[in-house]
């Protein structure tokens, strides 16, 4: 009996968590808008109610609107680094946190290839850097000021153009968390 009750609610969670899936599908009759895309070279036009109610007003000046001069979008690519970065925060000779942190380089189009051949390279650059940083107190107290952040982005830009060049147009810090001791 006791094999048996384990085995019962396993079951009626199984049959409970298909129905819920099943009255939660997607209608099939829901439109797509992104099933006919635009002639080469054109913009696709929204409808109002599709617009994008999360897009920025304003694009910052350092990395423009995503588009080039002439309108069309920029040949940039995003590429995630496979592991975190974890550095530790040293204090008297002991450690008093680690800082874990995971990075994108956003770089040229078809550079993806290039950024993972040199991704031992890229990541020993970049943990000195991230050294460097926790060694001068950059993870102390408030560490995720604009400031100290931009500071930091900037330091870490500087070995990824060592190693990939101008392919590198930016280091992008996607989580940061400090766990301390």
């Amino acid at each position: 009996m006791k094999k048996l009750i384990p085995l019962l609610l396993g079951l009626v969670g199984l049959i409970a968590g298909g129905g819920v899936g099943y009255v939660l599908r997607p209608d099939a009759k829901a439109e797509h808008p992104a099933e006919t895309p635009a002639p080469d070279g054109e913009h696709a036009e929204a409808k109002p109610e599709q617009a994008d109610a999360h897009a920025p007003a304003e694009a910052t000046a350092e990395h423009g609107d995503g588009h080039g001069e002439d309108g069309h979008a920029s040949a940039t690519e995003f590429v995630k680094l496979n592991n975190q970065f974890v550095v530790p925060v040293i204090k008297d000779e002991s450690v008093v946190a680690l800082v874990i942190l995971s990075l994108t380089v956003e770089a040229t189009t078809g550079s993806r290839e290039a950024v993972f051949a040199t991704e031992p390279k890229l990541r020993d650059s970049f943990l000195q850097v991230l050294f460097d940083h926790a060694n001068a107190g950059g993870f102390d107290g408030a560490f995720t000021q604009t400031g100290r952040m931009a500071q930091l982005r900037k330091a870490l830009l500087e070995p990824a153009r060592v190693v990939l060049g101008d392919a590198v147009k930016d280091v992008l810090i996607t989580d940061i968390v400090r766990q301390d001791g």
